[in-house]
């Protein structure tokens, strides 16, 4: 007799038995890894983060942990500051997303250990030792192109003319939203576009990217130049103001949503 209570008494037929099941069932499948839960967003410059509050809806009926950063403005380090604060209160790995100057902060931000993929939203995506004001001005956008659509104050803070904010940023929002978003700007230091980054998250982390097609703030090309340099998967969506973010949510919660699924292999 092979086997009694005690089971199979040969090594060798227990092998054979377990080759056999694999022939007729099949070798046991890797459960896919789950998807991330913890999603982080960061802000751009002149605005705060209850712009993201269309995609934050969308993300937590989807069963995401979502938190926004309100990053001060005041200075490039202070913003990343706060942004690693943010991060370091997550209880797991975190899908990191910037919208506009918030993609130079999650650039440097987004080494820390709890990152496991970026997201960029109509954003800048600079290198190690370079800024966006400098990339900009490669390929400058139409409002860089207009004479005192950016103003500044006496004590170095930048924001938009409110009289071109509704075109330049939120074209293809409500007016009446747009109208209000034009006078509660956050003012902007304007040392946040001009300091040199000295850490590129996405050459170690998997990113997904936005290009809004009609973006008046920053050129649609350095979008693309920006994402094909990085690797990024990239969407395309035509007709998008730079405020695409509040514009177009479904849109860019899905492209987040892809991020959390596949960030971690």
């Amino acid at each position: 007799m092979i086997a009694n209570r005690r089971g199979l008494r040969s090594p060798f037929l227990a092998l054979l038995f377990a080759l056999a099941a694999i022939l007729v069932w099949g070798a046991p499948t890797p459960a896919a890894a789950a998807p991330v839960k913890n999603i982080v967003l960061v802000h751009g410059a002149w605005v705060d983060a209850s712009g993201w509050k269309p995609v934050y809806e969308r993300l937590t009926r989807a069963g995401y942990h979502v938190t926004m950063v309100q990053v001060p403005l005041t200075s490039f380090g202070d913003d990343v500051a706060a942004t690693r604060r943010i991060l370091d209160l997550q209880d797991g790995p975190v899908i990191l997303v910037g919208h506009s100057y918030g993609g130079s902060v999650i650039t440097e931000a987004g080494v820390h250990p709890k990152v496991v993929g970026l997201v960029y939203v109509a954003a800048h995506a600079p290198d190690v030792g370079e800024s966006e004001g400098a990339l900009g001005k490669r390929l400058p956008s139409v409002t860089q192109r207009t004479r005192g659509a950016i103003r500044r104050t006496r004590d170095g803070f930048t924001f938009l003319d409110p009289a071109r904010f509704p075109e330049d940023f939120a074209a293809d929002l409500p007016p009446g939203q747009a109208a209000f978003e034009a006078r509660s700007q956050t003012l902007t230091a304007a040392e946040v576009f001009t300091t040199p980054l000295t850490a590129a998250a996405w050459r170690t982390r998997p990113s997904w990217a936005i290009v809004a097609g009609a973006d008046r703030i920053i050129n649609p090309e350095l979008e693309r130049w920006y994402y094909a340099r990085a690797g990024s998967r990239t969407t395309e969506l035509d007709g998008a103001s730079h405020s695409v973010y509040e514009s177009r949510p479904r849109e860019v919660a899905a492209v987040i949503e892809d991020a959390a699924r596949h960030a971690v292999p």
